[in-house]
């Protein structure tokens, strides 16, 4: 499109101001800048920007391959000032060595022709996160063979690694994880005697895992998530640089092969394959093994190893869990003096297990989940001499009738999470938890029943959803407040009103119970509330005003109450809510602004008003303004699974959904999850032609209105 002039004297008057004490070369690099300055209409950048930003040193040519970049995809999303300043080109030849793309910058299709690949000197390229959905991987790359660094990780791209990365003889560190890439090992990656990183995992390669003797001096290898299969050949031990090696989430099979030649190794990962036989007795005193990870597979038999051999390990994370050792390795793991994390969980072991034969020489041990086993209640008491430096414990499916009591004597214990206590109270334990130092306190999925256990001032995440808890929500939460900062008390069986002590918190659930009254409006100036899930109580009366406070406020579901107010308009002002149900009350009145212009809300995914009396119609450009983000992965690469973590507590929020007369619960909604819900209400007129533009849209329900005309 024509650049406006009035803009174009702008950049003008900028760049004379500066021609006037350059020289001739930096003149040139200001008459670069100049061409982007222009380009970038509506987001003007000064010239002092790009100095700073290191563009003044790019030839014109280069930024305009940058430029056309750009212009080759949907870059609503995309922030020129985080664009620009991730460009870096070489001070002499004025050529771009970098560019790191911001996430969700650019979406559409990577062509092989891409201007991109004209951008010959680079050095450092990272397009991570970025929308290139269905894209092969363009032939393009092989013409980049300066790279040094290569980030290509979570963009959609599909089909096999093209035989022209073998042209990428630079590479260092090469990034292809979480895409839909296809076939075996890729052979173009051979010949890569100075590739030092390489994570292929999260796609759909398969067939054998052969790694290229040529990749020797490879020192971080991550194929986690894929589907190699069969016995991992001896060519792997070949690599005997590498320090860290994550195969986890694959369908390899056999025995560990020997991995003494990798005396650098210091991670492995070999989680939820079909690994059988005995552990090799050397796995447990590698050099520098500090971590082990060998959760999910067909494990058995005891591992010899000698005391003096134990003594030189240096291992701090050795997690077993869900293997069949069935008790043989107790013994041997209570001498491995460096363990600060171990997982025992789910071991098949017959016989109650007691927690003191980890007493005696682990006194560095912070973390201890023995998960799925029988326990000792003898090792439970206060003097179970249990290492005093534990800090977090899990006992999920041991089958313990009472809270133990050795909670007294672990000062340091922040998290304390799913105990099974199945058809069990809580009566004669709350002396034990008022004086604990538990943090974390998790008691979901159980059949407690009676008043809710008066907690430890220590107390910051109580997770008690799935109980038969009665009574009134205590009193004593409310003295509680200032540490506090999750409640879920979601499934349970809890009456009266909904205390104003709450506001303080992050997290409130309080879903599927019998709470009366109305929502208080309790919100001060900079409440810190992220999530709001009262749904399927009795609550009546209005949405609190107080609620336009809570400046995070990312998660508000009231549905299926008798609340009666009108469309809540007003919430807008939250720019961070991304989920808003308020299926099944009384609401009633218009759901389109009064000016008939579009609905405001930008970062919303969910909203449901369902079974409500919303009368009116809907303007054409109603969705204009919705903006929903796609789906975000975290650092790992999986979709954030939750709005609040912390240590081994996540909260997962959870609405219900309805689909052909069918109710669905779903969880993760915060991230997983966009639908659209109007049915059962009183609107009319056409439906809007702006709901076209809900690329991100999984569900859309307009059903049981007075909507006429087109689909469309």
């Amino acid at each position: 499109s024509a650049v406006n002039p009035c803009y174009v004297s702008l950049c003008l008057k900028e760049y004379y101001s500066y021609s006037k004490t350059t020289m001739s070369h930096s003149r040139l690099c200001l008459l670069s800048a100049l061409l982007l300055c222009c380009v970038f209409e509506t987001s003007f950048l000064t010239i002092d920007a790009l100095l700073v930003t290191g563009f003044s040193a790019c030839r014109p040519d280069q930024i305009e391959a940058l430029v056309q970049f750009k212009e080759e995809f949907d870059s609503r999303g995309c922030n020129h000032n985080d664009y620009v300043s991730g460009v870096r080109c070489n001070n002499v030849t004025g050529a771009v060595k970098k560019l790191h793309l911001p996430s969700g910058c650019l979406s559409g299709t990577l062509k092989a022709n891409s201007s991109l690949f004209r951008l010959q000197h680079l050095r450092y390229l990272n397009l991570s996160n970025n929308d290139f959905t269905s894209s092969p991987l363009p032939s393009g790359f092989g013409n980049l063979n300066r790279l040094e660094v290569l980030f290509l990780s979570s963009n959609g791209f599909v089909g096999q690694v093209p035989s022209s990365f073998s042209k990428l003889s630079q590479l260092s560190l090469l990034d292809l994880s979480w895409n839909e890439l296809t076939g075996d090992f890729p052979q173009p990656l051979g010949n890569r005697s100075k590739l030092t990183r390489l994570s292929l995992s999260d796609n759909e390669f398969s067939g054998a895992l052969d790694p290229n003797n040529s990749l020797f001096g490879l020192e971080i290898l991550f194929l986690a998530f894929n589907d190699f299969h069969g016995q991992i050949t001896s060519s792997i031990s070949n690599l005997t640089q590498l320090s860290i090696l994550g195969l986890d989430d694959n369908r390899l099979t056999g025995s560990i092969l020997p991995l003494q030649s990798l005396t650098n190794l210091s991670v492995l990962g070999l989680v939820d394959n079909n690994f059988t036989g005995p552990l090799p007795s050397y796995i447990l005193t590698m050099p520098f093994m500090s971590y082990l990870d060998l959760r999910g597979n067909h494990f058995t038999g005891p591992i010899e190893v000698s005391n003096s051999s134990l003594s030189s390990s240096r291992l701090e994370h050795l997690l077993l869990g869900y293997n069949q050792f069935e008790g043989q390795i107790l013994d041997t793991v209570s001498k491995l003096t460096t363990l600060i994390d171990i997982d025992l969980s789910f071991l098949n072991i017959s016989y109650p297990i007691d927690f003191r034969v980890f007493s005696s020489s682990l006194k560095s041990l912070l973390k201890l989940d023995l998960s799925g086993n029988s326990i000792s209640p003898a090792s439970l008491s206060s003097d179970s001499n249990i290492p005093l430096s534990l800090r977090y414990l899990v006992l999920k499916d041991c089958n313990i009738g009472r809270f133990p009591e050795l909670l007294n004597s672990l000062q340091d214990l922040e998290t304390f999470p799913r105990i099974e206590s199945k058809g069990r109270s809580l009566n004669g334990s709350a002396e034990v938890l008022v004086s604990s130092s538990v943090n974390i306190l998790d008691l979901s999925l159980n059949c407690f029943e009676g008043a809710m256990p008066i907690l430890s001032l220590s107390i910051k995440i109580l997770g008690a959803r799935y109980n038969h808890f009665t009574g009134n929500i205590p009193l004593s939460i409310c003295s509680r407040s200032s540490s506090l900062e999750v409640l879920d008390l979601a499934y349970n069986n809890v009456t009266g009103a909904i205390p104003q002590c709450l506001s303080n918190l992050r997290v409130v659930k309080l879903r599927k119970n019998n709470l009366e009254g109305s929502l208080p409006d309790m919100f001060s100036v900079g409440a810190t509330l992220r999530t709001l899930d009262v749904g399927y109580n009795q609550l009546t009366g209005k949405l609190p005003r107080s609620l336009l406070n809570c400046s995070f406020i990312k998660f508000i579901s009231v549905d299926n109450n008798r609340i009666e107010d009108t469309f809540p308009f007003w919430l807008k002002a939250s720019r961070d809510l991304q989920v808003l149900t308020l299926s099944s009350n009384r609401f009633f009145g218009h759901i389109a602004p009064l000016d008939q212009g579009p609905l405001g809300f930008p970062q919303l995914r969910i909203l449901e008003v369902s079974d409500n009396n919303f009368t009116g119609n809907l303007p054409a450009n109603y969705f204009v303004n919705w903006k929903a983000p796609s789906l975000k992965t975290n650092i790992f690469g999986r979709m954030y699974m939750t709005d609040y973590e912390n240590g081994d507590f996540a909260d997962e929020d959870t609405i219900d959904l309805r689909y052909k007369g069918l109710h669905m619960e779903q969880q993760m909604a915060l991230t997983s999850y966009t639908t659209i819900d109007f049915s059962g209400n009183k609107l009319e007129g056409q439906i809007p032609e702006s709901v076209g533009l809900l690329k991100t849209l999984i569900a859309l329900n307009l059903s049981n209105n007075a909507f006429t005309g087109h689909i469309p």
